[in-house]
């Protein structure tokens, strides 16, 4: 049995929303939880807009320590932190569930994921790369940012349970228990550099190169999209798998992502249909009501910065001037 989960606070919802319609059109047999990083009960909330689907609020999963996560990250930091956590629970209290996938919210599935459901009879770890081929050109993101944020996009990452899969999230629970920041200077991304160790530290650790898996801004250089007979293919012979919207805002639609400045509608027709349909989605799903609500565990920026600087007061004044202005 194949289970799937994301992870977002309540301003997130829609997309969550939107990622649970299209597994449950593709993957029907999948299980899918919204695992939530905020709180309902505080929230006046207008219940009719809910999901249709299983949520699972973060401190039912017995985190040690979560409020010493809160304090220590942002709203970006701790939805990534509590990654491995939830995996750790699945594994542990689902011992029917063979398979756990994680998507980032903001992905829609447009296919049968059977590509991936073959692999993990093979494998105990899949993950993608952000690109395969490189950049020839000046434009932003490039090669070096993929160096800085991560070679692998952890906006998914599939197991199998397994004895390695298990050592694995013990060990990135470990990781992200206090080093899931965004501190590119010190060389950290959240979660993505630590994950790039599971090839080296783990067995039967799969990265696929499948051109329709995690399609999004910073691989769209290979990778041209079209509908052939009512399904979308990748270079015209692969089947789209899931569509990465990493950086998508519904206020600035004509904008592919804020992350990037390679790829733009007006050059790449052929994604326009599928940014059409995910705004549309979105839209249908309440993202105008979702998005401004604010998630209960994150202190405000100010205190965040004060709290992260303490460990740096030993650092040159110069670095030291570029996190405060960060």
């Amino acid at each position: 049995m194949t289970l799937v989960f994301t992870l977002c606070s309540v301003n997130y919802l829609a997309q969550a929303h939107t990622l649970g319609d299209s597994l449950r059109e593709q993957n029907p047999g999948f299980e899918y939880i919204i695992g939530l990083v905020d709180k309902l009960e505080t929230k006046d909330i207008d219940k009719s807009k809910l999901p249709d689907y299983q949520l699972l609020e973060v401190n039912k999963i017995n985190i040690p320590d979560f409020e010493g996560m809160c304090d220590r990250y942002d709203i970006t930091e701790l939805n990534t932190a509590v990654k491995p956590y939830y995996f750790d629970y699945f594994l542990k209290n689902r011992p029917e569930i063979t398979n756990i996938v994680y998507f980032d919210p903001d992905i829609i599935v447009f296919d049968k994921l059977t590509h991936l459901e073959n692999n993990l009879e093979k494998y105990n770890i899949v993950v993608t790369p952000h690109i395969t081929t490189p950049y020839y050109d000046d434009k932003w993101q490039n090669e070096e940012d993929v160096v800085n944020t991560g070679v692998f996009n952890f906006g998914f990452v599939a197991i199998r349970r397994s004895e390695s899969a298990e050592k694995m999230i013990n060990w990135w629970c470990a990781k992200l228990y206090k080093e899931c920041v965004i501190d590119l200077c010190n060389g950290l991304f959240v979660d993505q550099h630590w994950a790039e160790f599971f090839p080296v530290f783990f067995d039967k650790v799969l990265i696929d190169k499948h051109l329709g898996n995690n399609v999004a801004y910073w691989n769209l250089h290979e990778r041209v999209c079209s509908i052939i007979e009512g399904k979308w293919f990748i270079n015209e012979k692969i089947p789209l798998q899931f569509f990465h919207y990493s950086g998508y805002l519904i206020a600035k639609p004509n904008e592919v992502s804020k992350y990037q400045n390679r790829i733009d509608f007006e050059h790449r027709t052929d994604i326009v249909p599928l940014f059409e349909l995910y705004k549309n989605q979105l839209l249908n799903n309440n993202e105008l009501y979702w998005k401004n609500f604010k998630c209960d565990y994150v202190k405000p920026k100010r205190i965040k910065r004060y709290l992260r600087v303490r460990k740096y007061l030993k650092m040159p004044l110069e670095k030291l001037a570029q996190v405060f202005e960060s």
